[in-house]
């Protein structure tokens, strides 16, 4: 039985946005696509559509529309917020992305609020370029990343209702090491942006500039500030470790993986001896095989 079936997906307009959000993964978030197929095939769809929806926004503020001005890409990304919106409040759309999303919020009654400061989060790059403190970087941090996290709970599964509260914690705080694991690999593309992700008060603590990011030149200096970045992503993760435990067990291996691979980014920039604006830190195959096979049979096991 294919994914879509178990499912209960049978509506041929919603699968096929089904499989538009589904390819969107695969091409974009290997890492994430990955971790996805360690879930039951009937979870799946749901966790594609949730990243179909992320992606397509994304895209819209950084690829799609790279040829626009930046008021452009704010009406673009206004138009196609509002709307998707609107159609989560009418509980139908027509959108190619929009209809899988809308589905899956009416599955798990997702709250509107989620999406809304996701949104927020994109138009915030149009107009913003740093961030002076973690507490105002975690404005946007909130929206492009925890609430994706709050979103998946619903979705994962919780053994004890009671729990919820504890696992949706848990779940914010491990969306916010990815997305901070993100920004210490990218600091360098994000530089071509004409952004900085990282709190610039706790740069200027290791005496790092905007001006010494700007010149790609590695200094001690740098280092010592990436080690504090370090630092935050590993203490979230196992911050989050707990929460891990309380949702269905055929969800655990999923977000376990993901947790790995995806905090697992600053074992990599460590591994390249900080050398941000040089390489790119990746996750290795061989780490990607040596996490899938054993999160592969425990999610087996699960079920």
């Amino acid at each position: 039985m294919d994914e879509l079936t178990a499912a209960g997906i049978t509506d041929l307009s919603v699968r096929e946005s089904y499989i538009e959000c589904k390819k969107l993964n695969s091409i974009h978030g290997k890492t994430y696509f990955l971790a996805t197929k360690f879930l039951p095939p009937n979870k799946r769809p749901f966790v594609h559509a949730l990243y179909g929806f992320a992606r397509y926004a994304d895209e819209i503020v950084d690829d799609l529309a790279s040829t626009l001005t930046e008021s452009e890409k704010a009406h673009t990304l206004t138009s196609w917020g509002d709307s998707v919106l609107a159609d989560i409040k009418n509980g139908t759309s027509e959108d190619k992305i929009g209809r899988a999303l809308v589905d899956t919020v009416n599955r798990f009654n997702l709250p509107i609020d989620y999406f809304k400061s996701f949104l927020n989060s994109m138009a915030m790059d149009l107009t913003i370029t740093e961030y002076q403190s973690y507490k105002d970087l975690y404005k946007y941090v909130y929206g492009s990343a925890a609430v994706i996290g709050l979103q998946m709970v619903p979705i994962l599964g919780v053994v004890d209702q009671n729990d919820l509260d504890e696992a949706s914690l848990a779940a914010e705080k491990l969306g916010t090491a990815f997305q901070l694991a993100n920004f210490i690999r990218d600091v360098s593309e994000d530089l071509d942006r004409g952004r900085i992700y990282l709190p610039i008060e706790e740069l200027e603590s290791h005496n790092v500039t905007r001006e010494m990011l700007g010149k790609r030149k590695l200094t001690p200096e740098i280092i010592s500030a990436l080690k504090e970045q370090i630092n935050r992503v590993r203490k979230l993760q196992k911050e989050s470790m707990p929460g891990i435990k309380l949702l269905n067990p055929s969800s655990r291996a999923c977000i376990e993986a993901a947790s790995e691979l995806y905090c697992g980014i600053v074992d990599e920039v460590e591994k390249i001896n900080y050398q941000i604006f040089d390489k790119r830190a990746k996750t290795s195959s061989w780490r990607r095989i040596k996490v899938a096979i054993p999160a592969y049979l425990r999610a087996v096991s699960s079920r």
